[in-house]
């Protein structure tokens, strides 16, 4: 029997597992770009995007605005499938806000990708701005018979911060996105970046602390990175010293913390963020992001502690 509650004997709610467990095999997310765009780039509620954001940090070669979603999950699936020859399949519509349009707009797309007998469902990350009823009560009926998430870029609990990063929605927008989905039986996930600058150790704790008692389902994790093309690129090369650039034991160290304090109920999928060393101006670790996470879950083993432990 699994010493913890989600069912196995990693010391968190590793995401792997989970899915393995729900979907009885190996499930794999495939990227597409569907040509959206967001609402502080097009002037709706600011323009610039937001200030650490260079999509080409997560877009693989076979997203590409000339292909249809069609083509692009079929070119995903030819890649994984060489890998692997039992698998199941997630359309992953991740560039940029994949709800910003009309609901008949969506329609289209959503549909397009659910036509592949491959797809068992979708994933389209979003703002939390970027929502109607109607788009949500269209999603809920494609949740009647398909695995529906959308990923929430949440990225802090602070509005301060939200301001200064030019994400142009507030965290009460986001909590309020959080609360419609799970009415409406959709999955979520929210994406948070740790390490933002002006944020300390306390607020990261406090995070945690605070997203355990929302209705997050899983959540994504990553240490701020500074990328070049970014309006946080000029900012850090002026003012270095506004910024905390996590070691690699410093981060390791902040993650055990978090998962001490993180609801055991919410699945996580990721602590770290790989970006192409072409783009990437800092941190610089050398390590992908499975050699931290078995650094991660060798200091919990070590320290005899597991997501939850602290939670209340």
């Amino acid at each position: 029997m699994s010493r913890f509650t989600w069912g196995s004997d990693k010391r968190y709610n590793d995401f792997s597992g989970f899915f393995r467990g729900k979907f009885n095999g190996r499930v794999q997310k495939i990227s597409i770009d569907a040509g959206f765009t967001c609402p502080n780039r097009d002037g709706s509620r600011g323009t610039g995007g937001c200030s650490y954001c260079n999509n080409l940090t997560f877009s693989p070669a076979y997203c590409n605005l000339e292909k249809s979603v069609a083509n692009q999950l079929a070119e995903g699936i030819d890649f994984f499938s060489r890998k692997y020859t039992s698998m199941k399949y997630l359309a992953y519509f991740q560039a940029y806000s994949n709800t910003y349009a009309p609901v008949e707009n969506l329609k289209i797309l959503y549909e397009e990708a659910l036509n592949n007998p491959e797809m068992i469902g979708l994933v389209i990350a979003t703002r939390p701005d970027c929502l109607t009823i109607e788009i949500l009560d269209y999603l809920q009926e494609l949740a009647e018979k398909h695995y529906i998430m959308l990923e929430f870029g949440l990225e802090s609990h602070l509005n301060s911060s939200l301001e200064k990063m030019n994400r142009g929605h507030s965290f009460e927008e986001s909590v309020w996105a959080l609360d419609e989905t799970a009415a409406r039986n959709i999955h979520n996930c929210a994406h948070l970046i740790l390490g933002l600058p002006g944020e300390t150790m306390t607020d990261w704790l406090d995070q945690a602390r605070v997203i355990s008692h929302l209705p997050v389902e899983n959540l994504k994790l990553h240490q701020l990175q500074i990328h070049k093309g970014t309006r946080l690129f000029g900012e850090f090369r002026d003012h270095p010293e506004d910024f905390k650039m996590f070691t690699v034991d410093e981060y390791l160290d902040l993650c055990v913390k978090y998962l001490e304090l993180l609801n055991p109920k919410i699945v996580v999928e990721r602590f770290v963020s790989e970006a192409p060393d072409k783009l990437l101006v800092a941190p610089h670790w050398g390590l992908k992001n499975f050699e931290f996470t078995a650094k991660l879950e060798k200091l919990l083993e070590e320290q005899d502690t597991w997501q939850g432990r602290l939670f209340q």
